[in-house]
């Protein structure tokens, strides 16, 4: 991720996106970049007051959003797919649609709480990775007794042992990390979550049900449409800002009319 750090100032048809001097890193300064485009472009559209104040701080009025929506509901063809383009990114995506994998998993928590130095806590739970990591076949296991010893956990008492786990039974961010892939053993990353570092085991791993199509044909008609939807305003945001004075920030610009 680029987080290079903007002081000189932005703007958009002269229309400036900071205040003068304060530092933004580049994915903050496109977004705010891009929201005014939108911003002008729905007042041009008739569809936003004149006098709609834009602001320094990146956050726009209530009527500014809603016109905002109604500009793109007009100006975005997002074409409703079609039986056979449903299926084929079924098949091209089994395993996007597949529910019901489970895990083994064992952790051990280093919690994230009020006054705790995050630093040194994640230097204790990278050596323990390290340590874990480190286990070679037929030694002793290691596993659970530090588990026991370290973890924050009350799952400690066991081990560390969080039993069989399917994607609904964690927290998103815990089970992005777990279903991610199909890795058996100590996870090479410590894994975030709103609880803190984990280091994690996958002890074993059972692999769910792809559903039959017609079963899913509504969740991919959807992501479909995310998909053209996502499409369709990258390609409008370009054009927009070919058509702007755009100074202080580096925007994909187009000239002229793209093919859907």
């Amino acid at each position: 991720m680029d987080t290079t750090l903007t002081t000189a100032l932005a703007s958009i048809n002269g229309v400036p996106l900071h205040a003068q001097g304060e530092a933004l890193d580049d994915d903050n300064l496109r977004q705010r970049a891009c929201t005014e485009l939108l911003r002008q472009a729905a007042i041009q559209a008739g569809l936003l007051a004149a006098d709609d104040a834009p602001s320094l701080d990146g956050s726009i009025s209530e009527e500014a959003s809603a016109a905002i929506e109604a500009l793109l509901a007009a100006k975005l063809a997002i074409p409703e797919p079609s039986d056979e383009a449903c299926r084929r990114h079924f098949d091209a995506h089994p395993a996007r649609w597949r529910s019901g994998d489970r895990a083994q998993v064992r952790h051990v928590l280093f919690a994230v709480t009020p006054g705790v130095d995050v630093r040194k806590l994640r230097d204790r739970a990278e050596a323990l990775l390290l340590e874990l990591r480190c286990h070679r076949d037929g030694e002793a296991d290691r596993f659970a007794p530090r588990a026991a010893e370290l973890s924050n956990c009350p799952s400690g008492a066991e081990g560390g042992n969080l039993g069989w786990l399917r994607r609904e039974d964690c927290a998103p961010e815990f089970a992005r990390e777990i279903f991610a892939g199909a890795e058996i053993g100590v996870l090479p990353r410590l894994v975030h979550s709103r609880f803190g570092l984990h280091v994690v085991e996958v002890v074993a791993r059972e692999a769910g049900q792809v559903p039959e199509f017609e079963a899913v044909r509504s969740a991919v008609a959807m992501a479909l449409r995310q998909q053209g939807f996502v499409s369709a305003l990258r390609q409008y945001m370009q054009l927009l800002a070919g058509a702007a004075c755009v100074e202080g920030v580096m925007l994909d610009s187009a000239d002229t009319p793209l093919v859907q």
